[in-house]
């Protein structure tokens, strides 16, 4: 079980407040105070325990076909006219506070674009979320463009890529991470998709479940 690419900081500097709070623990022993500082080391250390679990990255199967980019619960498939690519399958997934957050490509493909949009930070499941902080990638692949949305929601106020415009990466590959909870939209042009597979309500994994395979 690997930790999540720019997080080993975040585990290590909260060990090093709790370890700090049991120090001043057992320097002030004999005094009211230390009780304090015990109870300060435990909820710091329980955060500590919390950051590994949440930034948790294990390896994973990569699946058939096109696969999902993110751990969760698939909210919404439909039928959608982009603006970028035009007639598409949509799928969201909203991520909860356990899953893993790290995401990864659906498809082999190539990154040409990355846009960073500022927002508000309404909870992700809502219909309003729309308008939230996202970052939108666009992939070039041979099945046609895929267009991925990683947004931002109530407590995930960072999303942080891996990639940059120009990577040819692969199915599976990671792609970034969306810090405390929010949603993956996936886009993908329709002319290369011989069946979904997956439904509304489903629950998937990055990289290992496939949602829809192609013709070819």
């Amino acid at each position: 079980m690997g930790i999540a690419k720019g997080s080993i900081s975040w585990i290590l500097s909260t060990f090093f407040v709790a370890i700090i709070f049991f120090i001043l623990f057992l320097i002030f022993l004999k005094q009211y105070i230390s009780i304090i500082f015990l109870i300060l080391s435990l909820i710091v250390f329980i955060k500590a325990v919390f950051f590994i679990i949440f930034f948790r990255d294990p390896d994973r199967k990569i699946g058939n076909g096109i696969t999902a980019c993110a751990d969760g619960k698939i909210r919404e498939i439909s039928k959608k006219d982009d603006k970028d690519l035009g007639n598409c399958l949509f799928f969201s997934t909203f991520m909860n506070i356990h899953n893993v957050h790290v995401n990864r490509m659906p498809f082999d493909g190539k990154i040409v674009s990355i846009k960073h949009l500022l927002g508000s930070h309404v909870p992700a499941f809502k219909k309003e979320s729309d308008k939230n902080e996202r970052l939108i990638t666009i992939i070039d692949t041979k099945i046609g463009k895929i267009k991925v949305i990683q947004i931002a929601g109530t407590f995930a106020r960072r999303i942080v890529p891996y990639i940059k415009k120009g990577d040819e990466l692969k199915k599976g590959e990671r792609i970034g991470i969306i810090r405390f909870g929010s949603r993956v939209d996936l886009y993908f042009q329709m002319k290369k998709i011989k069946n979904v597979i997956v439904k509304e309500g489903d629950k998937t994994k990055a990289g290992e479940s496939t949602i829809a395979k192609i013709n070819g």
